[in-house]
């Protein structure tokens, strides 16, 4: 089986990044195969290009640097996204990787409704972290960034994918044994995937 891991952070030694370790070291340990694409090492631009977005609902650009991108997730039994949790919404880098790689007529077909077309993720496993506690995510906020993605962005481009997503809230204070705890739960976490 294959993974996808999509990190997104641009501290190399952040608390996000030992994350994506944590569950990459998860993976590994069940025999995943990874494919690990970090963003900002691999100077990602997010932006879509003026030729991008007057084609984006023309034929696929095979000259886009999207494309290979497009490739390794289309690679991918699973999809993992490690990133943190800014203003209640992905950071900059993430959110552009969806807009320039889960791209019409790769990602979906336009219409009314949205033709799926990654048909063949199985799942999609989110590790985040927040500087706000679980009551202001949850009761006050609603989950912005879970809806976003299960619903908006997975819901419409791959329903079938079984949705997981480990939210570690008020992760600036994390001491040893929370992220002990944490890591406790990326790996049952792994382990149904």
């Amino acid at each position: 089986m294959r993974a996808h891991l999509v990190f997104a952070h641009p501290l190399p030694d952040s608390l996000g990044a030992h994350l994506s370790h944590t569950v990459e070291a998860a993976l590994r340990s069940r025999g995943w195969e990874i494919d690990r694409l970090e963003l900002y090492a691999a100077a990602f631009q997010p932006a879509l290009t003026p030729t991008e977005r007057r084609n984006y609902y023309a034929e696929p650009q095979s000259d886009s640097d999207a494309v290979a991108l497009q490739q390794r997730l289309a690679r991918a039994d699973i999809l993992v996204l490690v990133f943190p949790t800014w203003w209640f919404g992905l950071p900059a880098i993430l959110k552009g990787w969806f807009d320039r790689v889960w791209a019409p007529g790769f990602a979906f077909d336009q219409g009314t409704p949205i033709k799926p077309r990654l048909t063949s993720l199985k799942a999609c496993l989110v590790v985040t972290t927040l500087g706000s506690p679980w009551w202001i995510d949850t009761l006050v906020m609603r989950r912005p960034v879970r809806r976003i993605l299960k619903t908006a962005i997975l819901g419409a481009c791959a329903p079938q994918a079984r949705f997981t997503m480990l939210s570690l809230h008020a992760a600036e204070n994390v001491d040893a044994a929370r992220l002990g705890r944490f890591g406790t739960r990326i790996a049952r976490a792994v382990e149904t995937l």
